[in-house]
């Protein structure tokens, strides 16, 4: 392998750490020689991609990866390669789309195209809403680790609620049964729980690790003659499949 390979190898298993590991666990993982290992942690180190915790021997990312990340944020890659991607959605379905990233447990929208003599959305660009709310939020937590979604939902009180919205409370376990519904069908809806007479179809965009790194949806009045489902979900999904590939990242879990 490379050595540009062997070193965006160990950036990669950082960034995907919960924390510093030992150089030891990052050869072990990635099956490379100790030797190299450390040789490759000693350069990154220099450049400040990488830091040594010599009281705990780990190894962590450098504020140098952090800028890259920073970069990664004001470029906007997500939302100008997803945009073209729900124009074109907009323009074959004739309903409103909109590309959004998950943010603690709200969604925020980077991308909103209108279509043409459809009601207006609340889902405008820098838009926060309730993850647990939105198809593209479920989306989303559909593919977070049970821990990861626990620690973001702990009790009741963590479940925002809009004006007009139904009796029947959320719980963790209501939550899950919803996002049980999600990962077995391939993709999320809600129905009026957002704009009442409006429904929306959302599917998740994964990072390289699997990570979920947006969503597409599209939303569409609630009484809508045609079988709209079974145009929009394929045309969802292939969406979000193309923005997937195009950032680098896989098939969701």
């Amino acid at each position: 392998m490379p050595a540009a390979d062997q070193t965006l190898a160990i950036l990669a298993h950082l960034a995907s750490q919960r924390g510093p590991v030992p150089a030891a666990t990052i050869a072990n993982a990635l099956h490379l020689p100790r030797s190299t290992v450390y040789h490759l942690l000693q350069v990154m180190r220099e450049r400040g991609f990488v830091v040594h915790l010599p009281e705990e021997r780990r190894y962590g990312l450098g504020v140098a990866a952090f800028e890259l990340s920073s970069g990664f944020s004001r470029q906007q890659p997500l939302a100008r390669l997803g945009r073209p991607l729900v124009a074109t959605l907009v323009d074959r379905l004739g309903e409103s789309g909109h590309l959004a990233v998950l943010h603690g447990r709200d969604v925020v929208y980077l991308v909103e195209e209108r279509a043409p003599r459809r009601p207006s959305l609340v889902t405008d660009i820098g838009v926060r809403l309730p993850a647990h709310l939105t198809a593209t939020g479920r989306a989303m937590l559909a593919e977070l680790p049970p821990a990861q979604l626990r620690a973001l939902y702990p009790d009741a009180s963590a479940f925002a609620a809009r004006a007009g919205e139904a009796s029947e409370p959320w719980t963790y376990r209501r939550l899950k049964s919803v996002l049980e519904r999600v990962r077995l069908d391939g993709w999320a809806a809600e129905d009026g729980e957002i704009t009442q007479g409006l429904a929306s179809v959302g599917a998740v965009v994964v990072d390289h690790v699997g990570w979920p790194a947006a969503a597409v949806a599209v939303t569409y009045p609630d009484d809508s003659e045609r079988d709209i489902l079974g145009e929009v979900v394929p045309t969802v999904r292939d969406a979000a499949a193309t923005l997937s590939r195009r950032i680098g990242g896989g098939e969701p879990r």
